[in-house]
């Protein structure tokens, strides 16, 4: 089964654009140009990756490792989700 994940960051002001670069460089060495998309709306930085099942837990963790690197440049939306919102979901139409 195909998985899509939508990862919402809200990078500080200051360091909106430096975040931009890294997610980019980060998305071209992890994702095929056909599975991954990027985009901004107002002050968000939105991530849209569609996997198959049997690489998410690996992407997750990887991603995770990632977000630690990159976790000074991120505001916090609130004290539950902290520096992103994820949703993944199992696609039933492409």
């Amino acid at each position: 089964m195909r998985k899509l994940s939508i990862i919402r960051f809200k990078p500080k002001p200051e360091h909106y654009q430096e975040f931009i670069q890294k997610i980019t460089v980060y998305h071209k060495a992890s994702f095929s140009v056909k599975d991954h998309y990027l985009m901004t709306k107002g002050e968000e930085v939105v991530a849209v990756v569609v996997r198959d099942e049997s690489t998410l837990q690996e992407n997750i963790d990887k991603g995770v490792s990632w977000l630690n690197t990159v976790r000074p440049l991120l505001l916090e939306f609130n004290d539950v989700d902290h520096h992103t919102i994820p949703m993944t979901g199992d696609i039933i139409e492409m």
